[in-house]
């Protein structure tokens, strides 16, 4: 009796995941037939249906530099612009979390804990309060309208998650390795680099993936301090969508939306269980 209701309860939890998978999926299942149809196929309804005919210019069209006045288009020359904002925010932003974390954790300084509070408050800060000041610091800074003003303002606002995932790490990080070497005349950095960063794997991993995926989507920051020639890949989109005069030609709209979403979805197929196992090895612990 028992083994029965047992098999019966798995078989309805296997179908509800399935169910679930099957929902999650179903957005990137309709980006990717409706951006490999013909605008006439799509207008003829039934999008779930395949291709009746199979094309990549929705694709070419999407990914093309024609020129609107001074403006691309197409989101070829964005995509570089998204990456040469990732790559250094996601660096710089991981790296002052790492030794934030580790002094907050690993010295005894007076007043910690006020400081940590107020870095986990500016984690809750909406995106919205801080435009006009960040505006105006962009602008005494000369970084207004660039890409590297772009990197400075999701290094800025990351660093509050960056220093929550570390510290909370190294807060469970095993005191004796610690205290042994400092017995053998570790200072400050070489703790830091010998020690506590080469066990830091598991976090490094959560904390890049986390930064990637949040500045690559962010939609905000991009619209509002960046010009033509910074857009972020996300901004790029948005004009690529309102560029459409007269008939909307939605398998292009799918084709770019699938072309930016391609990063993220990357990172996470390669490296998803990595994300997992660095969370359970201690990045929520308190």
């Amino acid at each position: 009796m028992g083994s029965g209701a047992d098999k019966v309860s798995r078989v309805a939890l296997y179908g509800i995941l399935i169910f679930l998978g099957l929902l999650f999926v179903l957005p990137i299942y309709v980006m990717g037939v409706n951006s490999l149809k013909p605008l006439d196929e799509i207008r003829g309804g039934n999008l779930m249906a395949l291709p009746m005919e199979w094309t990549l210019e929705p694709w070419a069209t999407a990914w093309s530099t024609a020129q609107i006045g001074v403006q691309p288009t197409g989101l070829k020359p964005y995509f570089l612009n998204s990456f040469l904002l990732v790559v250094p925010a996601v660096l710089i932003s991981t790296a002052i979390g790492a030794i934030n974390g580790y002094i907050l954790t690993q010295f005894k300084m007076r007043g910690a804990n006020i400081v940590f509070a107020m870095l986990l408050f500016s984690v809750f800060i909406p995106f919205q309060i801080v435009l006009i000041p960040m505006a105006r610091t962009l602008g005494m800074l000369g970084l207004a309208g660039t890409v590297s003003g772009l990197v400075f303002v999701n290094v800025v606002y990351g660093i509050g998650f960056t220093t929550l995932f570390f510290r909370n790490y190294y807060a469970a990080f095993p005191g004796e390795l610690v205290r042994s070497a400092r017995m053998d005349g570790a200072g400050f950095f070489r703790l830091f680099w010998r020690i506590l960063l080469p066990n830091s794997a598991p976090i490094v991993v959560v904390t890049i993936i986390w930064q990637f995926t949040n500045i690559w989507n962010e939609f905000l920051f991009g619209a509002s301090f960046s010009d033509y020639k910074s857009f972020p890949l996300t901004v790029a989109l948005n004009n690529l969508v309102n560029s459409s005069t007269g008939v909307k030609e939605y398998n292009v709209h799918f084709a770019g939306a699938f072309i930016a979403a391609i990063p993220t979805l990357v990172v996470y197929v390669l490296s998803g269980k990595y994300f997992v196992r660095g969370l359970m090895a201690g990045s929520v612990k308190g």
